[in-house]
């Protein structure tokens, strides 16, 4: 740096070495102005370069729509998005990449945008990722990560740390009750209105300020759609139409959905059809991050942008009770199930075991004198099958219960996969190893699952619900997995105003 200036510097005192000394005195001040202008503009130059660095792991977003163009943006977002979507967006492409980003400078760099200082923080929060697994392990009075349940658990550790010191999250306040802020907090459906309603009134990570957020969230419950606008036996037509007006009226009437092409926006959905009803929205399929019970990668889920939330099915609005078990000895029943016989998985579970072997008690749901938490917590193993979609909240009620869960479905990505390590707390048993279940049940040894069922009491916390969410909770693991998937989208500004911080 500062090469040119000083050639020219060396030039000037030789041309004039013959000139009086008060000639000398009025050309320095000029040479060394000269010399700073130049300076100043290699710094820009190596700006501008560290802003056209792509990477295998991020995506450069352009803004491509002029403001005449934001009146229709869904129709234009087919021939202005230019995919480059990766093949691995998830935590390990953070942890592996060693060429995402160019190194931390001590020096200070010059933001010229608000997006330009988010982008630039969430560069460093990549590059602090990569660097974790190689530095001693972070202090944290309430909880470190270590262990097998996790894939990486420094990498993990800094990056939820990244997410508690950096995440904005601004809630779009358009849409009106009780479609949108707000949804069901009970049954099967508890997540998506827990979510919404934790989000709406949180004051750490919500922004009220739309230039200061990394995230945008699209507030609306597909289980309220449903409730108040289908018709059984109807087409799901109108359901949609909803959700493609609703993001209209968003990018009709803020920048940031043509910014990034939705890129940096969520959605978060625990019914059935809410995979289907963002069908009906090009860039919220293709492009957002969105959350959902119902991760099936048959159905068009991505894991590496896409977010596998826990589903979760509350009886009533008490939280206490939920969580507890003996220890494995006290467990007598090998492997439990109840439930109704319906999907493409259970029929196989029922016709192999229902009522064939003691030792693996499959019921089509139970009398009411018999308690489903007491037989939980009296077996080994719970089975945990897909019904008529992947998710299960048995999966859930394993943890809670402290029994091993043995997952049984097709083309199903388990919550927060990202970060823990499922085969280490859990069994996967595929569709056509039914048959086998005793035989692979009993071929684990004691001191096997007797590891595995600590690790399940040690995972459970990331599963556990609040009424006022606490550290490394089910909302705040939610978040962290959306985190990531921002992590993994770069969004530019190119044709927009930039205006100095």
């Amino acid at each position: 740096m500062g090469i040119e200036w000083f050639k020219t510097w060396l030039a000037s005192s030789s041309t004039s070495s013959s000139s009086s000394s008060k000639i000398l005195l009025c050309l320095v001040p000029l040479i060394l102005v000269s010399g700073f202008a130049s300076l100043l503009a290699q710094k820009d130059s190596a700006w501008a370069l560290l802003n056209t660095t792509s990477s295998s792991n991020t995506v450069k977003i352009p803004s491509l729509l002029a403001a005449k163009e934001r009146a229709s943006p869904i129709d234009s977002q087919a021939q202005h998005f230019q995919t480059d979507i990766p093949t691995d967006q998830n935590f390990n492409s953070i942890k592996a990449n060693e060429s995402t980003d160019p190194p931390v400078k001590p020096r200070r760099r010059r933001i010229r945008s608000s997006l330009d200082k988010l982008e630039e923080g969430l560069r460093k929060a990549r590059i602090a990722i990569r660097e974790a697994p190689n530095r001693s392990r972070l202090f944290d009075p309430d909880y470190i990560p270590d262990g097998p349940i996790y894939n990486n658990a420094k990498a993990f550790h800094r990056s939820y740390l990244g997410m508690e010191k950096q995440l904005k999250i601004y809630v779009y306040e358009e849409g009106e009750l009780p479609l949108f802020h707000d949804g069901p907090c009970r049954l099967l459906y508890t997540m998506e209105g827990q979510f919404i309603n934790k989000m709406e009134v949180n004051k750490r990570f919500r922004t009220h300020n739309p230039h200061q957020a990394h995230l945008f969230y699209l507030p609306y419950s597909v289980t309220r759609l449903v409730q108040y606008n289908w018709v059984k036996g109807t087409p799901m037509n109108n359901l949609g139409a909803i959700v493609l007006d609703y993001v209209n009226l968003i990018a009709t009437k803020h920048p940031f959905w043509n910014r990034s092409l939705g890129a940096d926006h969520f959605m978060l959905s625990c019914h059935d059809w809410g995979p289907a009803t963002s069908f009906y929205v090009p860039g919220l399929v293709e492009n957002s991050i969105r959350a959902l019970c119902n991760a099936n990668t048959s159905e068009r889920f991505n894991p590496t942008k896409d977010v596998s939330v826990p589903e979760i099915s509350l009886k009533s609005d008490r939280l206490e009770g939920l969580i507890g078990g003996p220890s494995p000895s006290k467990r007598s029943i090998l492997a439990f199930f109840a439930g109704g016989n319906h999907g493409f998985v259970r029929p196989i579970l029922f016709k192999h075991w229902e009522k064939k072997d003691p030792d693996i008690q499959v019921h089509n749901y139970l009398p009411r004198d018999v308690s489903y938490t007491d037989l939980m917590r009296q077996s080994k193993y719970c089975l945990c099958p897909s019904g008529y979609e992947v998710a299960s909240p048995r999966i859930v009620e394993a943890l809670y219960n402290g029994c091993v869960p043995v997952l049984i479905s097709k083309a199903y990505v388990p919550p927060f996969s990202d970060v823990l390590n499922w085969k280490r707390f859990a069994v996967i048993v595929s569709l056509e190893e039914i048959p086998e279940l005793k035989k692979i049940l009993m071929g684990i040894p004691e001191r096997q699952y007797i590891r595995m069922q600590k690790r399940v009491i040690r995972v459970r916390r990331h599963f556990e619900l609040h009424v006022n969410p606490e550290r490394f909770d089910v909302f705040h693991m939610i978040l962290h997995s959306i985190w990531l998937r921002r992590l993994n989208v770069r969004v530019s500004n190119d044709d927009g105003e930039m205006v100095l911080d």
